[in-house]
């Protein structure tokens, strides 16, 4: 093999996407509330932005600009001298950086706001039971066969894996005599249910002795459990020797169990949804209206600008002042294309999607992302991420604004109708049906196609069914 050294040149083409369009990009596909925190950490870092008065619509005009005549209270002498500290050394110290001490104290000050207003830390499942379990004086191996059981459970409070794994995992194994005994104290402990390997033992054990046909039930769910999942209620009624109307009571006396006893300690923080936009009736017709209320409306401060006409005589303050304005500079009008493209995308939801606004989910339409870019002239990824992660308050509720683009089914008629609308056809025929014959999914195909010219398949129904958490006709069937 021979080695060698050469200079070859090459021509290569090469799609290479500028920062201040890649933040672009990122700026309209972020929500509401990620956009308020971006805004807020650049207003920390770049002295080129202030914040403005807020107004209603904060980014439909162009920023106003400062008043240059009112009275300047020495604040650029201040500012003047900030920047020069900052700049010091600058010539000898590529690395230097740029975030001054007052806008790190604030960052501070900020953070120890956030740890002070923070929620207070909610117990957890395990939490809750340890504790109980630290009351009661219990055998060493016992209690710690207890322990690690507890921390083997998941949110739902049920135990997802045998005792032999259990105590597989364990630093010290325990017996299995004493894994046994620790779930069963497990078991007691509150509440009443966790500890479970398996629904059918979750719900025995929140039985107790003074629950009316407590034993009636236990011999209901122990025996003829598969029969209950089933809807084989004939059968449990043989078998136990009583008539429907009995056996039927008696399931409706399970319906107060839970199947997760131990949600209420492991949830999880509620998400709350703030939308982007709002579409209303406003004088006899729909408008959309940006929720742009929360957001602060940044401009460019009147104190640089006039240090950039003060720094002629020194080259690098003029350098850094620039890249400062112009960086503010890409982010105002970023912000601003973001709300331009954002209004525009959704007003051609409406115009589109009007039928569903007034009627509900049945009248909505096929949509594609292809066919809003077409009319407004601009690329399909652009509606992409216009409408990610962002939602919108309608008449019918608050939804995300993908939710609007759905694919269709074609009808006799050749009109062609969104899956959305389908699957609510789907699920109104079941809830008119006769629930003491109710349905079969062929059935249902049949009467979509008679009733509404919708040729779809059987497989295509019992799709539709299941996505609903719709059950099958026979678990669906009434007996009395």
């Amino acid at each position: 093999m021979r080695l060698q050294l050469g200079l070859n040149m090459k021509l290569v083409q090469q799609l290479r996407l500028a920062p201040q369009i890649i933040q672009s990009i990122e700026i309209l596909q972020l929500p509401a509330m990620d956009l308020r925190e971006l805004i807020e950490n650049e207003l920390q870092e770049n002295e080129a932005l202030e914040v403005i008065e807020p107004a209603a619509d904060a980014y439909a005009e162009e920023a106003p600009q400062r008043d240059e005549g009112r009275e300047d209270d020495g604040s650029f002498e201040d500012d003047a001298e900030r920047v020069m500290e900052r700049l010091n050394d600058l010539a000898g110290d590529r690395g230097t950086s740029y975030s001054s001490r007052a806008a790190g104290q604030e960052a501070s000050d900020r953070k120890l706001e956030a740890m002070q207003n923070a929620p207070a830390f909610d117990q957890g499942l395990a939490d809750h039971l340890m504790r109980q379990l630290e009351e009661q004086e219990l055998d060493r191996e016992v209690a710690r066969a207890a322990e690690a059981i507890v921390f083997n459970l998941a949110d739902t409070g049920l135990l997802p894996c045998s005792l032999e794994s259990v105590q597989a995992g364990m630093d010290l194994p325990a017996a299995l005599e004493s894994m046994e005994r620790g779930l069963a104290l497990v078991q007691r402990l509150d509440p009443r249910g966790v500890g479970a390997r398996d629904l059918r033992e979750c719900l025995l054990i929140q039985i107790r002795d003074e629950c009316e046909d407590a034993e009636l039930k236990r011999v209901l769910l122990r025996d003829h459990y598969d029969d209950i999942v089933r809807n084989k209620l004939p059968r449990i009624a043989k078998s136990m020797d009583l008539d429907l109307a009995r056996v039927y009571e008696l399931i409706h006396g399970l319906a107060d169990l839970s199947t997760r006893p131990g949600s209420a300690y492991s949830a999880g923080p509620i998400r709350y949804i703030r939308p982007d936009v709002v579409i209303e009736w406003e004088d006899g017709d729909y408008v959309v209206r940006l929720v742009n209320d929360y957001l602060p409306r940044v401009g460019l401060s009147g104190n640089l600008r006039r240090m950039l006409e003060q720094a002629r005589g020194d080259p690098k303050v003029k350098e850094y002042l620039r890249r400062k304005i112009d960086s503010a500079k890409w982010l105002i009008e970023a912000i601003a294309q973001r709300q331009s493209t954002l209004e525009r995308v959704v007003k051609e939801i409406v115009a589109r999607q009007r039928d569903y606004l007034e009627f509900g989910v049945s009248h909505l339409r096929p949509l594609k992302m292809q066919e809003v870019a077409d009319v407004l002239g601009i690329h399909v990824s652009t509606v992409s991420r216009a409408i990610s992660d962002k939602h919108a308050q309608t008449p019918r509720g608050i939804v995300p604004l993908k939710f609007f683009f759905t694919g269709g089914t074609e009808n006799e008629d050749g009109g062609v109708e969104s899956r959305l609308s389908v699957k609510e056809r789907v699920r109104d025929l079941i809830e008119a049906e006769d629930k003491h014959n109710p349905m079969s999914d062929d059935e249902v195909a049949a009467r979509l196609k008679d009733e509404c010219g919708l040729e779809i398949a059987r497989r295509t129904v019992t799709k539709y069914r299941k996505a609903l958490n719709i059950p099958s006709s026979r678990q669906r069937r009434v007996w009395v």
